[in-house]
């Protein structure tokens, strides 16, 4: 707490001075069990909890002065702050990957701006060779509870005699312990669904003949997002199930459940302090009934559906249960069913730490779960907190909204052919949106909007292709991502709501909201624009209807739409989220819009700017974009403007209500980035750092404001795009132009064009020959990107990945094979000065997306001339397209000949490795060349080169798709990466395979595979491998190419030769690791896709390029030289100092 807040603390009714509170504040407390503390225990607790319990109860002081304290304030007199702790170590949570996002980058950051204020030293993971008095692992989520309950069993946290703070392991076990949990809701009265735990596939069979029917719900132990669960419909698929749930829990150990299939789903988010005070700070509900992962369900705060009655039993249930499994301070997560036939209440499970949810409950209410539960762990109870954004009320008072909150969870099976796009109880999503509005129908279209997937609400997207009847059925009846769309289809078709209850299962009230919806869109098709009435647009506006689908229905332009709307005077009203449902005053300036006339943003007339966010995040855009909105928003507050973030992502910091000096919770569409321009009139709009969401809306936001000039509120000229102009981004996009360019700077590309028609595709690929890499234009991630070897592949791509047309056209290029990609990041000033921040190589060769190859910087088999090459024409290109701030250009290296393959004059998702890599905070730099500065005011005039290297690596989920096959291509499949430093190449890659979740191995036998050209290739890995100790397994083709170099090694054969075959050599245990590239014929296809799926079950490392081998090889050669050396990042740079920090903190 800021002094000033502290000046006068009140205890007793009398004022204590400043010197004696502070001798007050050093005394140590203990903080142990419920006894030690002189807390009841929880079942004597709960005897004397009066029937509104869940309410906390506040701490009441009497004061004598005429300045009566705020409730928070008179209550720190009575802090026990921890004194005895002066080090707390928060475990993160790993790389990104599905089920566990950037929602716990985002928990670790509230926690370490929340500790480092009240004083503490922070570590984040323990890279610090100085020992933690304390340990915080409910930031993390799954990874760090798992971690935390590790240290502890093993009893490294007792030798060191190092705290667990937030969650002790008796809790942690209670709750995650799927037996444990069971017996203690039975203690405290509250029904489970019929089951028992297993430990080996027999006993989980005997469970299911015990429940007499099936589908059986497996829910493994200890696992984030559901991971290696499901629901079996018969005993073969509860067979595999189990198979996989057991090797994916750390205790080997499932649940196997009776369902609850079509029951209604709900979340509670519960706080807890030291004092046995408890609040929930927000109720959640789940659209899709029982049997969705509530990842993968839309979900609506506060729930909808319950009556008053309802909802007090289930918070009354989550007290309950909190307090009975021994959570002594911080937030918990807690999921429930409800029987919609007669109310009967079931307990789900309940998680003893930050959630994935805690993240949407603290953007959904302002309540910032995971900073109060920091301040909970070190001492202060909930009353001692203040609520940041009424700074009147403390943090026992409960969050009041006054507006529906949506959540819609955005998917990626189109990039894991071969697995069913259908949704279970293990969760798939790979992003989220979320929206705001008075109504749920309001939030509802926004955040459908906000999706960036075609919709602009709730309708079928342009070009649907519908679906036959027997298909309709079958995709209201199984849980899928097109679920909502499809259900409007239906109702276009006829069905009634009770058809489609009956069919879904979705509650009668859902279904009634969206036939409301639909019947009003039935009616605007009737419509012209000129006939839509002030009162009729208002209308709209406020369900929810965009410009956009307005214009749709009326046969009328968006921009058209919008001049009509504004006639009229219907302009949106910005509403400011307080936590306290309007009763006390906001400070936080935290906006949402909606259409009821009374608009609070109050702008300045301070100079701003808008940064737009990076939307939901997906494969190909995550978290690295976040990174930048976040570092351009502290470095240009930093120079004295104000920030204004827009965003549509609850998961990330960008959306923290204190990252910017303003904030509004918005999709990311044209008509919503203007309605905040002309509330706000910024200098300067940022489309730069948020991925290709702003860039695909940059050239209509550009023509609009220059059709319509929008003076800046500070009086300093027009409201403008900072940075590289549209047009300039729209050259590098644009492949002719692109490549007019190129001819002109006269720099080497590959053979190529583009085609507007399946003719001149044809032509074009053939004229090139084949192999080809072909993909659509404007994509993002390698999408629908492909490496296609004759005729026959071209004619099925154009048949089934995508159409062809001249508003649609497809990029062919001659495919480089077995070059060596690079990725460089440069900065370009005002004046035309280009500095390169930082040049990668790819360790996976050219033909793998960048987004999914690992690499190192600073290159490591680059000859310089070649490096100088691409420096020239980095710097070529960059004045060319008048770039100011980032641009990222991919390179290939054929025998030491360069091509340019593409250019993105904007933030590239490589910028937050590079920075960290090479010690510069290039995103801030960036962000200041776009405010005017040049690069020699910024401080950088040369390319940093590190004595150290980097190696980055990524993650990948195929676990989550059965039938996708495991091998790397032209198409981004990775949600996550991590960073392995040090001073050697091999032992980085070595620390970056470790992050990213590959055991590798020190003993057993290594299965290669290659394919004939790769032959000579692998021959020196697999002598090295050998030399290490290591046993070599090779199929027929392979085994004689080895022999034949003098590399002894077992053969086997192919699985369609005989036995044994890898996979038997795999199923018992032999191979420890495997080395196998594709032929891409149809046995590969379909053997080789059983061999990497089988590794895949059974946690075997597998390397599906030569040189992802060759790293491998030496990676396991330096782990053999001795252990790794873990080097605190802050080593590697000991001057760098990041001024952000004083922002976070003040």
């Amino acid at each position: 707490m800021s002094a000033p807040l502290l000046g006068r603390a009140q205890c007793g009714g009398r004022v204590v001075p400043s010197s004696q509170r502070n001798a007050v504040f050093k005394r140590p407390i203990f903080v142990g069990t419920a006894a030690e503390l002189g807390l009841k225990p929880a079942a004597a607790a709960r005897s004397q909890v009066p029937p509104r319990s869940s309410r906390a109860q506040s701490v009441v002081c009497s004061a004598t002065t005429d300045a009566k304290p705020l409730p928070w304030q008179a209550a720190m007199s009575e802090i026990k702050k921890r004194r005895d702790i002066n080090t707390i170590m928060i475990i993160g949570a790993g790389p990104i990957v599905i089920g566990q996002a950037c929602e716990f980058d985002y928990s670790g950051t509230q926690a370490c701006k929340s500790l480092k204020k009240e004083g503490y030293r922070v570590i984040l993971l323990n890279s610090n060779p100085e020992r933690p008095d304390a340990i915080l692992p409910t930031m993390g989520g799954q990874t760090g509870l798992n971690l935390a309950k590790t240290l502890a069993e093993r009893g490294i946290l007792a030798k060191y005699n190092i705290e667990l703070i937030g969650a002790k392991l008796p809790s942690i076990d209670r709750a995650e312990d799927r037996e444990l949990f069971k017996q203690s809701m039975t203690r405290i009265g509250l029904k489970c669904a019929k089951s028992a735990t297993a430990n080996t596939l027999e006993e989980a069979l005997a469970i299911a003949a015990d429940i007499g029917r099936y589908p059986i719900i497996i829910r493994p132990a200890f696992t984030l997002g559901g991971t290696g669960g499901g629901i079996a419909y018969n005993i073969d698929e509860l067979k595999d199930i189990v198979t996989g749930g057991l090797t994916a829990s750390m205790t080997s150990q499932v649940l196997v459940e009776q369902s609850l299939l079509g029951w209604k789903e709900f979340e509670l988010e519960v706080m807890r302090d030291l004092n046995d005070n408890v609040v929930i700070v927000c109720s959640i509900e789940n659209v899709d009934p029982m049997g969705v992962h509530t990842g993968d369900s839309i979900t609506v705060a506060p729930s909808q559906t319950l009556t008053d009655k309802e909802l007090q039993r289930l918070r009354d249930a989550s007290v309950a249960i909190i307090r009975e499994m021994g959570v002594e301070c911080g937030g918990s997560n807690v999921q429930m069913a409800v029987n919609p036939e007669d109310g009967e209440m079931m307990i789900i499970e309940m998680n003893p730490r930050v959630s994935r949810s805690s993240a949407l409950a603290s953007k959904a209410t302002g309540f910032p779960i995971a900073k109060m539960a920091a301040k909970l762990a070190v001492g202060y109870t909930l009353d001692q907190i203040a609520n940041d954004i009424t700074q009147k009320t403390p943090a026992s008072f409960e969050p009041s909204i006054d507006y529906v909150v949506t959540k819609i969870p955005r998917f990626a099976f189109e990039k894991f052919p071969g697995s069913k796009a259908e949704l279970t109880t293990m969760m798939k999503s790979v992003g989220e949106v979320m929206a705001m509005g008075r109504t749920w129908q309001e939030s509802l279209q926004k955040a459908l909007r906000g999706m960036e997937t075609g919709l602009d609400g709730w309708a079928l997207p342009k070009g649907y292709k519908r679906l036959p009847k027997d298909q309709l059925m079958y995709k209201m009846r199984v849980p899928n991502p097109e679920r909502m769309v499809v259900l409007f289809q239906a109702m276009e078709e006829g069905l009634t709501n009770d058809d489609l209850f009956e069919l879904t299962k979705i509650d009668p009230w859902w279904l009634a909201q969206l036939r409301e919806l639909f019947d009003i869109s039935m009616w605007l098709k009737a419509k012209k624009l000129s006939e839509v009435t002030a009162e009729e647009m208002t209308w709209l506006k406020q369900k929810g209807f965009s410009d956009s689908q307005i214009a749709r229905y009326t046969g009328s332009t968006m921009m058209e739409v919008r001049a009509a709307r504004k006639a009229y005077g219907v302009v949106p009203a910005f509403k400011r989220v307080d936590t306290c449902a309007a009763e006390f005053e906001a400070n936080t300036p935290y906006m949402y819009s909606t259409y009821d006339g009374n608009c609070e943003c109050a702008p300045t007339t301070e100079r701003k700017v808008l940064i737009l966010g990076g939307g939901p995040n997906r494969i190909g855009q995550g978290i690295e974009f976040d990174y930048c909105c976040c570092h351009a928003s502290f470095s240009l507050r930093k120079q004295g403007y104000e920030t204004i973030m827009m965003n549509c992502n609850p998961e990330t910091v960008s959306t923290d209500y204190d990252t910017s000096t303003r904030l509004y919770f918005e999709p990311i569409t044209v008509e919503d980035v203007l309605n905040v321009i002309e509330a706000e009139r910024p200098e300067g709009v940022i489309v730069q750092f948020g991925g290709q969401t702003p860039l695909k809306i940059a050239m209509d936001l550009d023509r609009a404001l220059k059709a319509n000039p929008i003076p800046a509120a500070s009086g300093n000229g027009n409201v403008r795009i900072w940075g590289t102009s549209p047009e300039s981004i729209d050259i590098a996009e644009d492949r002719d132009r692109w490549m007019e360019l190129l001819t002109k700077l006269d720099i080497r590309q590959p053979a190529g064009g583009s085609a507007r028609s399946e003719a001149e595709a044809f032509d074009k690929a053939n004229k090139l020959g084949y192999p080809v890499m072909i993909r659509p234009s404007y994509v993002l991630g390698g999408r629908a990107m492909e490496i296609l070897y004759n005729n026959d592949d071209l004619k099925r791509y154009v048949t089934f990945a995508v159409e062809v047309d001249p508003e649609r056209p497809v990029l062919i290029d001659k495919y480089l094979d077995r070059a060596v990609e690079l990725d460089v990041d440069a900065l370009c000033d005002k004046d035309g000065t280009v500095v390169i921040a930082g040049i990668m190589e790819h360790i996976e060769q050219a033909g793998i997306h960048s987004g999914d190859s690992a690499c190192s910087l600073p290159t490591q088999t680059i000859p310089a001339k070649v490096l100088d090459q691409i420096r020239a024409w980095t710097v070529s290109i960059a004045k060319s397209l008048n770039v100011v701030g980032l641009i990222n250009i991919q390179f290939a290296v054929q025998d030491d000949v360069p091509y340019i393959i593409e250019a993105n004059p904007r933030a590239s998702r490589t910028v937050p490795f590079v920075a960290k890599a090479v010690g510069h905070p290039i995103a801030k730099y960036a962000s200041l060349l776009m405010s005017g500065k040049t690069l020699a005011e910024v401080g950088l005039l040369e390319e940093p080169i590190p004595p150290h290297v980097a190696v980055k690596e990524v993650v990948l989920p195929f676990n989550k798709f059965p039938g996708a096959d495991t091998l790397l291509g032209p198409e981004m499949r990775s949600t996550g990466e991590v960073m392995g430093i040090d001073k050697e190449f091999a032992a980085a890659f070595a620390k970056a395979q470790i992050a990213a979740g590959q055991r590798l191995p020190k003993t057993g036998k290594v299965f290669i595979s290659m394919a004939d050209k790769y032959k000579p290739d692998i021959i020196a890995v697999a002598r090295d491998l050998g030399n290490l100790g290591f046993g070599l397994v090779a199929t027929t083709g392979t085994a004689l190419a080895l022999r034949a170099a003098g590399v002894p090694c077992e053969q086997v054969f192919k699985i369609q030769e005989g036995r044994p075959n890898p996979a038997d050599l795999m199923k018992n245990g032999e191979i420890t690791l495997v080395m196998m590239t594709s032929t891409g014929d149809e046995a590969d296809l379909r053997d080789g896709k059983e061999l990497r799926r089988l590794a895949l079950s059974l946690s075997i490392p597998t390397v599906t390029t030569v040189a992802g081998a060759r790293a491998t090889a030496a990676a396991l050669r330096a782990m053999r030289a001795g252990p790794l050396v873990q080097i605190p990042l802050q080593d590697f740079f000991p001057d760098y100092y990041d001024d952000s920090i004083e922002l976070m903190l003040k």
